[in-house]
Protein backbone atom coordinates (compact mmCIF):
# COMPACT_ATOMS: atom_id res chain seq x y z
CA UNK A 1 0.00 0.00 0.00
CA UNK A 2 1.44 3.24 -0.89
CA UNK A 3 2.19 5.66 2.44
CA UNK A 4 2.85 9.45 2.68
CA UNK A 5 5.34 9.63 5.13
CA UNK A 6 5.31 13.35 4.11
CA UNK A 7 5.22 14.98 7.99
CA UNK A 8 1.46 15.83 8.86
CA UNK A 9 2.16 19.50 9.95
CA UNK A 10 4.23 20.08 6.69
CA UNK A 11 1.23 18.87 4.39
CA UNK A 12 -1.60 20.58 6.42
CA UNK A 13 0.68 23.72 5.73
CA UNK A 14 0.93 23.03 2.12
CA UNK A 15 -2.28 22.65 1.66
CA UNK A 16 -3.35 25.77 4.43
CA UNK A 17 -5.56 23.48 6.83
CA UNK A 18 -5.93 23.47 10.19
CA UNK A 19 -4.27 19.95 11.76
CA UNK A 20 -7.67 20.05 13.90
CA UNK A 21 -9.32 18.24 11.29
CA UNK A 22 -7.20 15.33 11.41
CA UNK A 23 -7.55 15.36 15.17
CA UNK A 24 -4.08 16.82 15.96
CA UNK A 25 -3.89 19.21 18.56
CA UNK A 26 -0.42 20.72 17.18
CA UNK A 27 0.25 23.68 15.71
CA UNK A 28 2.80 24.74 13.18
CA UNK A 29 4.39 28.57 13.85
CA UNK A 30 6.47 28.15 10.34
CA UNK A 31 5.03 29.91 7.38
CA UNK A 32 4.17 27.73 4.03
CA UNK A 33 6.95 28.53 1.57
CA UNK A 34 4.25 29.44 -1.46
CA UNK A 35 2.38 31.58 1.38
CA UNK A 36 1.38 34.45 -0.40
CA UNK A 37 2.02 33.40 -3.69
CA UNK A 38 -1.04 33.98 -6.35
CA UNK A 39 -2.35 30.67 -7.28
CA UNK A 40 -3.99 29.38 -10.29
CA UNK A 41 -7.44 28.58 -10.67
CA UNK A 42 -6.45 24.76 -11.23
CA UNK A 43 -4.07 25.02 -8.56
CA UNK A 44 -7.14 26.10 -6.54
CA UNK A 45 -9.06 23.06 -7.62
CA UNK A 46 -6.24 20.58 -7.04
CA UNK A 47 -5.29 22.28 -3.74
CA UNK A 48 -9.14 21.32 -2.39
CA UNK A 49 -8.64 17.03 -4.19
CA UNK A 50 -5.65 16.79 -2.12
CA UNK A 51 -7.29 18.50 1.00
CA UNK A 52 -10.24 15.93 0.85
CA UNK A 53 -8.51 13.01 0.18
CA UNK A 54 -5.40 14.18 3.02
CA UNK A 55 -8.15 14.82 5.48
CA UNK A 56 -9.95 11.41 5.00
CA UNK A 57 -6.94 9.27 4.41
CA UNK A 58 -7.69 7.91 0.65
CA UNK A 59 -5.44 7.79 -2.18
CA UNK A 60 -6.05 8.72 -5.74
CA UNK A 61 -8.03 5.69 -7.73
CA UNK A 62 -10.36 5.07 -4.47
CA UNK A 63 -10.87 8.79 -4.55
CA UNK A 64 -11.70 9.05 -8.63
CA UNK A 65 -14.13 5.86 -7.83
CA UNK A 66 -16.42 7.66 -5.07
CA UNK A 67 -16.37 10.33 -7.53
CA UNK A 68 -17.85 8.24 -9.95
CA UNK A 69 -20.53 6.83 -7.61
CA UNK A 70 -21.24 10.41 -6.32
CA UNK A 71 -21.75 11.27 -9.85
CA UNK A 72 -24.36 8.62 -10.67
CA UNK A 73 -26.68 9.37 -7.49
CA UNK A 74 -29.33 12.05 -7.13
CA UNK A 75 -28.38 15.13 -6.02
CA UNK A 76 -25.74 17.55 -6.38
CA UNK A 77 -22.07 15.44 -7.00
CA UNK A 78 -20.03 17.39 -4.69
CA UNK A 79 -22.51 17.34 -1.91
CA UNK A 80 -22.95 13.51 -2.36
CA UNK A 81 -19.13 13.33 -2.60
CA UNK A 82 -18.27 14.70 0.64
CA UNK A 83 -21.42 12.54 2.21
CA UNK A 84 -19.70 9.41 1.25
CA UNK A 85 -16.33 10.29 2.48
CA UNK A 86 -17.86 10.90 5.91
CA UNK A 87 -19.87 8.26 6.31
CA UNK A 88 -16.47 5.70 5.74
CA UNK A 89 -16.48 3.75 8.96
CA UNK A 90 -12.85 4.63 9.65
CA UNK A 91 -14.15 8.30 9.69
CA UNK A 92 -17.11 7.70 11.67
CA UNK A 93 -15.48 5.97 14.44
CA UNK A 94 -13.21 9.19 14.80
CA UNK A 95 -16.59 11.43 14.87
CA UNK A 96 -17.92 8.89 17.44
CA UNK A 97 -14.59 9.48 19.47
CA UNK A 98 -12.98 6.54 20.01
CA UNK A 99 -9.77 7.17 17.91
CA UNK A 100 -7.99 10.54 18.83
CA UNK A 101 -7.12 10.84 15.10
CA UNK A 102 -8.15 9.69 11.76
CA UNK A 103 -5.43 7.40 11.49
CA UNK A 104 -5.73 5.90 14.67
CA UNK A 105 -9.55 5.43 13.47
CA UNK A 106 -8.29 3.53 10.65
CA UNK A 107 -5.61 1.68 13.00
CA UNK A 108 -9.04 0.86 15.00
CA UNK A 109 -10.86 -0.62 12.11
CA UNK A 110 -7.88 -2.53 10.74
CA UNK A 111 -7.16 -4.36 13.77
CA UNK A 112 -10.89 -5.38 14.25
CA UNK A 113 -12.05 -3.74 16.67
CA UNK A 114 -14.95 -2.74 15.25
CA UNK A 115 -18.06 -4.27 14.93
CA UNK A 116 -21.12 -3.36 12.75
CA UNK A 117 -24.59 -4.38 13.38
CA UNK A 118 -22.82 -7.23 15.74
CA UNK A 119 -20.88 -8.56 12.80
CA UNK A 120 -16.48 -7.53 12.63
CA UNK A 121 -15.79 -5.20 10.15
CA UNK A 122 -12.03 -4.25 9.26
CA UNK A 123 -12.29 -2.33 6.24
CA UNK A 124 -11.68 1.27 6.81
CA UNK A 125 -13.69 2.24 3.63
CA UNK A 126 -16.79 0.15 4.49
CA UNK A 127 -19.59 2.84 3.98
CA UNK A 128 -22.10 2.99 6.74
CA UNK A 129 -25.75 3.67 6.20
CA UNK A 130 -28.54 5.17 8.38
CA UNK A 131 -29.45 2.96 11.17
CA UNK A 132 -26.07 0.96 11.78
CA UNK A 133 -25.35 0.35 14.87
CA UNK A 134 -21.25 0.46 15.31
CA UNK A 135 -19.84 -0.20 18.63
CA UNK A 136 -16.10 -2.03 19.95
CA UNK A 137 -16.32 -5.24 20.54
CA UNK A 138 -16.61 -6.96 23.97
CA UNK A 139 -12.79 -8.16 24.05
CA UNK A 140 -11.08 -4.78 23.35
CA UNK A 141 -13.36 -2.25 25.40
CA UNK A 142 -11.29 -3.26 28.73
CA UNK A 143 -8.28 -2.28 27.11
CA UNK A 144 -6.28 0.89 28.91
CA UNK A 145 -6.31 2.35 25.16
CA UNK A 146 -9.90 3.04 24.90
CA UNK A 147 -10.19 4.49 28.55
CA UNK A 148 -7.14 6.80 27.48
CA UNK A 149 -9.00 7.56 24.25
CA UNK A 150 -12.39 8.50 25.98
CA UNK A 151 -10.61 11.14 27.99
CA UNK A 152 -8.40 12.43 25.41
CA UNK A 153 -11.61 12.70 23.49
CA UNK A 154 -14.08 13.86 26.01
CA UNK A 155 -14.64 17.49 25.03
CA UNK A 156 -14.94 17.03 21.33
CA UNK A 157 -18.59 16.98 19.93
CA UNK A 158 -20.39 13.81 17.92
CA UNK A 159 -22.44 15.31 15.04
CA UNK A 160 -26.28 15.05 15.55
CA UNK A 161 -26.94 12.69 12.98
CA UNK A 162 -24.92 10.49 15.33
CA UNK A 163 -25.77 9.09 18.80
CA UNK A 164 -23.34 7.79 21.12
CA UNK A 165 -23.30 5.89 24.16
CA UNK A 166 -19.66 6.61 25.48
CA UNK A 167 -19.76 4.23 27.99
CA UNK A 168 -20.74 1.49 26.75
CA UNK A 169 -18.16 2.62 23.43
CA UNK A 170 -21.51 2.27 21.13
CA UNK A 171 -22.63 4.48 17.83
CA UNK A 172 -25.63 4.37 15.94
CA UNK A 173 -25.69 6.38 12.30
CA UNK A 174 -29.19 8.31 13.64
CA UNK A 175 -29.58 9.51 9.64
CA UNK A 176 -26.87 10.29 6.70
CA UNK A 177 -25.26 13.86 7.19
CA UNK A 178 -26.03 16.50 5.32
CA UNK A 179 -23.76 18.96 3.54
CA UNK A 180 -24.06 21.55 6.52
CA UNK A 181 -23.22 19.08 9.22
CA UNK A 182 -19.68 18.07 7.76
CA UNK A 183 -17.56 21.02 8.87
CA UNK A 184 -14.23 20.04 6.72
CA UNK A 185 -13.02 22.82 5.24
CA UNK A 186 -13.28 21.67 1.74
CA UNK A 187 -14.98 23.34 -1.41
CA UNK A 188 -16.53 20.10 -3.38
CA UNK A 189 -17.62 22.25 -6.40
CA UNK A 190 -13.69 23.01 -7.29
CA UNK A 191 -13.19 18.86 -6.83
CA UNK A 192 -16.22 18.71 -9.27
CA UNK A 193 -14.93 21.19 -11.86
CA UNK A 194 -11.12 19.59 -11.42
CA UNK A 195 -12.88 16.19 -12.36
CA UNK A 196 -15.48 17.68 -14.65
CA UNK A 197 -12.74 19.09 -17.39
Amino acid sequence: MAVNRTPVLKRCRSLELDPIYLGIDKKSRRKAKNAGRKISEYGMQLREKQKAKFIYGVLEKPFRNYYKKAEKQKGMTGENLMVMLETRLDSVIFRLGFARTRREARQVVDHKHVLVNGKCVNIPSYLVKAGDVIEIREKSKSLTRYKEVLEATNGRLVPEWLDVDRDALKGTVAQLPTREAIDVPVNEMLIVELYSK
